[in-house]
């Protein structure tokens, strides 16, 4: 079968899907960026919020601005507490809808491998970033099997179902963020990998999980009883659940920041 596109239409299923990851990955990445607080922030790809509270929970950010193109998903991010101080609105990584100088820190949460052109987006980024900000991004490990989902992939794929692929999922190699980040004209780039680790109570919460993502849930759903009831015995062959019932394996991502000139 041919790669599918991606859509992001269900806030509430993408913070258990995905939100959830985000934020476990968020915690070291905030930790490593150590900003200040009082800045003026841009989340770019902020989805449903999830990386936008933890900025506005831990950060006190003057102000708190996040962008996307999915209105499921800023629908989600408005409802969120973080909502009393941040602003969501449609639009385009690649054409960012604010104006130059505006932000003190712009940041990409898992978002740069769905961009179609990541140095565009980058250079975005450095467009709405005064001189000394800081433009950020962490992104799963695309190609070297640091995707939270990439077991479940691999094995749907092994049966012949379709899997959507992320347009730049390139992008999220270590070496090409920090090429891209050189290449948009930033200083002390510095890269490094996130490492972190989720616990599901049993199967059943894993696999009520999965069926919620934008990336694999439609097709899951449209499965025949005989392939689902397959692909649930080569899943549990791969993460074993421990004496209590419960599954825990881990995920890898590359971080990377750069400041204006």
């Amino acid at each position: 079968m041919a790669d599918q596109a991606i859509h992001f239409d269900d806030g509430a299923g993408y913070e258990q899907y995905m939100g959830r990851w985000s934020q476990l990955a968020g915690n070291t990445f905030l930790h490593w960026l150590a900003p200040a607080s009082g800045l003026r922030w841009l989340d770019v790809g902020c989805g449903n919020g999830a990386f936008t509270e933890m900025v506005v929970e831990r950060h006190a950010p003057a102000s708190m601005h996040g962008v996307d193109p999915a209105e499921g998903q800023l629908a989600f991010a408005r409802s969120r507490p973080a909502a009393r101080v941040a602003q969501f609105r449609q639009g385009d990584a690649m054409s960012l809808p604010f104006a130059d100088d505006m932000f003190d820190v712009a940041v990409m949460p898992l978002v740069i491998f769905f961009v179609p052109d990541p140095a565009r987006g980058v250079a975005e980024m450095v467009r709405v970033v005064s001189p000394g900000g800081a433009v950020t991004a962490y992104a799963w490990d695309m190609c070297g099997g640091g995707f939270p989902y990439e077991a479940l992939q691999v094995e749907m794929r092994a049966m012949g179902i379709a899997v959507p692929v992320p347009p730049s999922r390139d992008a999220s190699r270590m070496d090409a963020m920090r090429s891209v980040w050189t290449g948009a004209g930033l200083d002390a780039v510095k890269t490094r990998e996130i490492r972190v680790e989720r616990t599901f109570a049993d199967f059943d919460e894993f696999w009520a999980t999965i069926l919620m993502g934008p990336s694999v849930g439609p097709q899951l759903r449209r499965m025949a009883p005989d392939e689902t009831a397959l692909l649930k015995a080569r899943m549990r062959a791969r993460l074993p659940a421990d004496a209590t019932g419960r599954i825990t394996y881990g995920a890898w991502a590359n971080a990377v920041k750069g400041r204006v000139p």
